[in-house]
């Protein structure tokens, strides 16, 4: 299994060598060129951009971090392991700038101390985050708010190996006087500090992805990870997209683990049954165990779930991923098995999680078809937002609306900009405010340039290693087709940050900002300005509904003859987090925050600002903010 592309792989690699090409643009575009933005290169290290993800992040961590508790107050479990994600990337993202400044004759010294600074900073707050990290209530939740947690620390580990192994110092006279440099090589050789967490956050990435992993099941559908174990079986794209990316990405980069607490596991079957224990086991019992890197299990997991996704029919006519499945009679009785019932509601993370899934699988099996899947997706994404990629333009033209008319609703977004269904009437829960800046961080690291990797890495899976002139070729037409959307995502980020309020707090509604942020009370709602509801459940903002499909009959909250509100099932009693709408919200608690209320519960807008309806702004719109500004910049930065 692990070697079945081998000869898809030579063969790509014989054809890049006879001087043909992975395009991975639709032939219409093959030969197009870059766009206007990639030929300007007008944001090739421009230093207003980099100052605005520095304030971004600088106004997240600021206004809601608690350095004295270690997390987001604000947060909830799940979003809180993504803003630690977030972090990680930025991090990186730092450390990025210090490599491109060096590689290309900028004078560092100085800027080296002030970016150590920051990266300093903010991974100590990574540090306190994981202590913060509710992770006995995490270990309670689904299994994808499992899985988020995964993500998150083996992004950090990922952080803290490259900025550990690169030289990222400043050169070596640097601090020269009379002839005597400094600092020292005695203290240049030291190993960076941030290497002494590794173990810990690695401990933290295995024990929850075996957690999670109890999620997968082939008794029902042939396979899949199911999404919630408190629930009817619901197999859904998010949790089998974060598994595929969080086992591909521990058999990457998990780097081992000799640590049995605070559980030890005994795999029975796919399940893993955890017991607790007060303290570590000693070397040379029985419950001692130890963990390896690159284990073959967590690419197996990867590549089985992976084959699930893509042959589960769970792509609609756009190419975008639905939510997920039902099985039709299952709460009856029925001995029906099939995935049957599919849920057409349409989130943006659903479309963003697989492409990390996708990019780190090419990087153990160079097969092209990850590649062009994950561009295709991204394609359809884009096309979704009602953006011409080959006019590099809105499909829409602006121009022709009348004041408060939004443009037409193109199954993602409008007028080239990327949006939840929940966006334009601020009815977004905790949950929908974080898909963005998800699908954005996702997007990123797909498109990082691909590198030929060593002779002896040890984690390429090929009977065959691919010649120079594939990894040439492939290099070549991934980054081609990654610049092309760059037009699209600097389109994006100007919208996003428009929307930012006089605190640098960026709002959700991003189109408002390219709507010259037009004003709640002229907002026009049209026949085609909203998203279709024929089909759809929209669980993730107002809430899992309590009926026979999704609860058990004697889990049911019944409320009256109408059944029970929905619930969005989040937190340590999984009823933490309620929809925007209805009457559960406080409104006394909403009085002293100094919100209005209209009659069905929701906020009012302040100063006719749509980003302030709902739940306003919030450390899951900024992140959001964030991810759009670091996406940019990473791809405006990668050299032709």
């Amino acid at each position: 299994m692990l070697v079945k592309w081998a000869k898809v792989v030579f063969l790509a690699t014989a054809a890049s060598a006879a001087g043909q090409s992975f395009s991975f643009l639709p032939p219409h575009m093959a030969g197009m060129g870059q766009p206007v933005i990639a030929k300007e290169r007008d944001y090739v290290f421009n230093i207003t951009l980099f100052d605005e993800i520095i304030h971004a992040i600088d106004v997240m961590q600021e206004a809601y971090f608690q350095v004295w508790v270690g997390t987001w107050p604000s947060a909830i479990d799940w979003t809180a392991a993504v803003l630690g994600t977030h972090i990680a990337g930025t991090l990186e993202t730092l450390h990025r700038s210090l490599e491109i400044a060096a590689s290309r004759g900028i004078e560092i010294s100085e800027g080296w101390s002030a970016t150590e600074n920051t990266i300093s900073l903010y991974f100590s707050q990574l540090i306190g985050f994981y202590f913060g990290q509710n992770i006995f209530a995490l270990r309670q939740e689904a299994y994808d708010d499992m899985l988020w947690v995964v993500l998150g620390w083996l992004d950090t580990v990922k952080f803290v190996d490259g900025y550990s192994s690169t030289p990222s110092r400043p050169p070596f006279g640097f601090g020269e006087i009379n002839g005597v440099g400094f600092p020292t090589e005695t203290l240049r050789n030291r190993t960076w500090h941030g290497t002494l967490w590794t173990p810990a956050f690695a401990h933290r990435a295995r024990i929850f992805w075996e957690l999670a992993a109890a999620g997968w099941d082939t008794t029902l559908c042939g396979g899949g990870m199911n999404w919630n174990p408190r629930l009817l079986p619901y197999k859904n794209a998010i949790t089998n997209e974060l598994y595929i990316a969080a086992s591909v990405m521990m058999y990457l980069h998990f780097p081992g683990d000799d640590n049995n607490s605070p559980f030890i596991s005994s795999e029975q079957g796919n399940k893993q049954q955890q017991q607790p224990i007060m303290s570590p086991p000693s070397p040379g019992t029985s419950r001692h165990k130890k963990w390896y890197p690159h284990d073959p299990k967590y690419l197996a997991a990867a590549l089985d779930a992976y084959n699930w996704l893509i042959s589960s029919n769970m792509t609609n006519a756009l190419g975008l991923f639905t939510d997920g499945f039902h099985i039709s009679g299952y709460s009856s009785g029925s001995n029906n098995t099939k995935c049957d019932e599919r849920d057409e509601m349409l989130y943006t993370y659903n479309q963003g999680v697989i492409l990390t899934g996708q990019r780190n699988l090419f990087s153990v099996d160079p097969n092209p078809s990850y590649l062009r899947a994950g561009h295709a997706l991204i394609q359809n994404v884009i096309r979704a937002t009602g953006w011409d990629l080959a006019r590099d333009s809105p499909v829409d033209d602006l121009d022709d609306l009348q004041p408060g008319e939004l443009p037409p609703w193109r199954g993602l977004g409008r007028a080239g900009i990327l949006e939840e269904v929940c966006d334009a009437k601020g009815e977004c829960s905790q949950d929908g405010q974080t898909f963005k800046g998800i699908w954005m961080h996702h997007f990123t690291a797909f498109c990082s340039p691909i590198i030929q990797p060593p002779p002896d890495y040890s984690t390429l899976k090929t009977s065959q290693p691919p010649s120079p002139e594939f990894w040439k070729g492939i290099a070549n037409d991934h980054h081609a087709a990654c610049q092309r959307y760059l037009g699209w995502l600097k389109h994006n980020a100007h919208a996003a940050a428009r929307t930012r309020d006089g605190e640098g707090k960026f709002g959700m509604w991003w189109t408002a900002g390219l709507l010259n942020n037009v004003k709640t009370s002229e907002l026009r709602f049209g026949p085609d300005s909203l998203a279709p509801t024929e089909g759809v459940t929209d669980y993730r903002n107002q809430g899992v509904p309590q009926t026979s499909e999704w609860v058990a009959e004697e889990e049911l909250v019944l409320e009256g003859e109408g059944g029970g509100p929905p619930v969005v099932y989040d937190g340590q009693d999984n009823k933490l987090q309620h929809p925007m709408t209805g009457s559960r919200r406080s409104r006394k608690a909403t009085k002293k925050m100094g919100y209005k209320m209209n009659e069905g519960g929701s906020r009012k807008a302040v100063d006719d600002d749509p980003n302030t309806r709902g739940r306003g702004r919030t450390v899951e719109t900024q992140s959001g903010g964030l991810a759009v500004l670091r996406a940019l910049w990473e791809l405006s930065v990668q050299e032709d």
